[in-house]
């Protein structure tokens, strides 16, 4: 069994403990692929030390030759994709097509924003002096502390990482306790590209004993963190009452609303997509379908006879639809859920229990007949879980998508483009699908949701120059010209 380390101001180091943790795999889960570092707070803060001394001469460097190491490293992602998602599929769980599609698309941002070297980085403005030059430039903010989720292990780090060192930042990352193997690839794949020491430090251990560290260090000026809402308020917390800069994104309770002149096959084939790829596990996933009552009950048949037919099982088998949840923890907390929903009355259609074999599978479950104030049609559940809620109208299913207190992520379909339109302006949510899953998003576009979902902020595409840098303004006058 291979044992990995910490990169720290460029070297692989084990923690100073001496710890290690194992790393399981959730289709076999008496399987250890590895150990990862069980690192504690003065690793963080070698780390941070690390990043803080590199920064000044990263800041430096030209944000070409930043945007050609990026590309270097997309190349390398490219070429290792097999490699890397196998390996994603055997500590996450999803199937191999979605694993090697999602390092295909961890490439593409570095590519998108090696790009971004080449566009502008400020604005020149009139001045009341005609002799004042008067411009803008962005500047990086120094030291980031990247925190990120297990469930998009290579994608949500690349369009996290990318940014920040493009502008010129160093950062410290943090990966998921239950995904670090993807994490060392993409570690990898930059420090093979020429990433200079120290630029990006990767400190591998529990988010219980390193989030807080990394988010009251006095070294890190922000926080980039993807995960749960009650984490997030905390980082939220500690960054305020320090002055660093946040960007959080959160939790989702995304709903598809299938109005009655939809395309029946399109809206049962999406929600599947939407609900069921990745065994639920994104925070775009489709929680809620709103069915216009005319379409109820034969969008409910249609979509439990689907989910009835989806291949569970190991995900590096290509007749596989779903692999299992990513641990005991989540097959644990999705099945009392599906209890929950139960008790709340609602009406188990199919599913709802776990395959009776090693590893964490969850039978592809959905509910109808379900209150739209219950639990189960409120909190995130994050698993193979959907439940069906029916709509009088278009008034009535906007209304009822928008007492979330989530507003990640939503679709809609229908044939009408007034309707859809009047869904796009009146919805409160950051994404809208018109006839399209709920999941899914391009690397070039704003990412990021209302309400809860969110602090506000925009990931991806050139909206993460806005949290990455710090603007400032030159007004830049000639000296009196002498002869």
């Amino acid at each position: 069994m291979k044992n990995y380390h910490n990169l720290i101001a460029g070297h692989w180091v084990g923690a100073q403990s001496g710890r290690q943790r194992p790393n399981v795999n959730p289709t076999k889960s008496s399987e250890i692929l590895a150990e990862f570092p069980d690192s504690d707070v003065q690793d963080l803060q070698n780390a941070t030390t690390a990043a803080a001394a590199a920064f000044p001469k990263w800041r430096s460097m030209s944000i070409v030759a930043r945007g050609e190491i990026l590309f270097r490293a997309a190349e390398l992602l490219t070429a290792r994709a097999e490699i890397i998602g196998k390996d994603l599929v055997l500590e996450e769980g999803k199937t191999l097509p979605e694993a090697i599609g999602e390092t295909m698309r961890a490439a593409a941002i570095l590519r998108y924003y090696a790009g971004e070297a080449r566009q502008e980085t400020g604005e020149v403005y009139g001045a009341s002096d005609p002799s004042t030059l008067l411009y803008t430039r962005r500047d990086p903010i120094g030291v980031v502390g990247v925190i990120t989720p297990w469930n998009f292990p290579i994608a949500i780090p690349a369009w996290k990482i990318a940014p920040a060192l493009i502008y010129g930042n160093s950062v410290v990352w943090k990966p998921a306790d239950l995904t670090p193997l993807t994490a060392y690839h993409l570690t990898s794949a930059l420090v093979d590209a020429g990433l200079p020491k120290g630029v990006l430090n990767v400190v591998f251990g529990r988010g219980s004993v390193l989030g807080p560290a990394l988010s009251t260090d006095n070294q890190v000026r922000g926080i980039s963190f993807t995960g749960s809402n009650g984490v997030g308020r905390s980082i939220a917390i500690a960054c305020a009452e320090l002055g660093k800069k946040y960007q959080l994104e959160m939790g989702g309770k995304n709903a598809a609303v299938v109005l009655a002149d939809a395309d029946l096959e399109l809206a049962v084939e999406m929600t599947i997509r939407g609900a069921m790829r990745s065994t639920g596990q994104k925070c775009t996933a489709t929680s809620r379908v709103i069915v216009e009552a005319p379409l109820l009950n034969a969008f409910t048949e249609a979509l439990a006879e689907r989910c009835r037919k989806l291949a569970v099982g190991n995900p590096l088998d290509s007749q596989t639809y779903m692999g299992p949840l990513a641990s005991l923890d989540q097959q644990r907390t999705v099945l009392d859920y599906i209890q929950i929903g139960k008790q709340e009355g609602a009406r188990l259609v199919t599913g709802g229990e776990a395959i009776r074999s090693e590893g964490f599978f969850v039978k592809p479950t959905v509910f109808t007949d379900v209150d739209p104030n219950s639990r189960l049609a409120t909190e995130e559940i994050f698993g193979p879980v959907v439940s069906v809620v029916p709509a009088a109208n278009l008034s009535d299913a906007i209304s009822l998508v928008n007492t979330s207190r989530f507003g990640l992520s939503t679709a809609v379909f229908t044939r009408d483009l007034g309707k859809a339109m009047r869904y796009v302006d009146e919805i409160e949510c950051g994404i809208v699908h018109v006839n399209s899953e709920t999941a899914g998003a391009e690397p070039h576009v704003p990412f990021g949701g209302m309400k809860e979902s969110s602090s506000n902020s925009r990931e991806q595409g050139k909206s993460a120059r806005e949290f990455y840098t710090q603007v400032k303004t030159v007004y830049f006058d000639r000296p009196p010209i002498t002869e």
